[in-house]
């Protein structure tokens, strides 16, 4: 029988204004409070690129957290609600990695109602074409 996965409490998933799915904070955290963690299956880089796209139909769209040269979490695989945290270019919330693991945090404090987020910090090897520009724009 598979083991129910720790929800912490004070967050709730639902519809967002951002893109998706979001995560809200239901309490007050504060700044520096550990929300949750970004978990997954850890897996290559070689194997994140055989895996994508997650979803053919939204292949901008994957659950990934790359965390070390050749790591990555998959939170489609084994993951809990922090892989629906949207990205913002001014978030309130910063992922902290701590041997190898990715804990979300609260940057300032966050209010009961608040969409949490963070800063993808997305980078591409491709060069930044309008179309690509396009694929990844920003929605915060």
């Amino acid at each position: 029988m598979p083991r129910a996965s720790p929800v912490k409490p004070g967050i709730e998933v639902r519809r967002s204004s951002v893109h998706g799915q979001g995560v809200f904070a239901m309490r007050v955290f504060a700044p520096g409070e550990t929300i949750l963690e970004y978990v997954g299956e850890i897996i290559t880089l070689q194997e994140a690129l055989r895996r994508h796209p997650h979803n053919p139909q939204d292949p901008h769209h994957t659950f990934y957290f790359h965390i070390h040269d050749d790591r990555v979490i998959d939170g489609l695989h084994g993951g809990n609600d922090s892989r629906w945290i949207n990205h913002s270019c001014q978030p309130n919330c910063e992922p902290d990695e701590v041997k190898g693991r990715i804990f979300i945090k609260a940057r300032r404090p966050v209010f009961p109602g608040e969409e949490l987020s963070f800063d993808y910090d997305l980078v591409s090897d491709e060069p930044l074409t309008d179309a690509l520009k396009a694929a990844y724009a920003c929605r915060c």
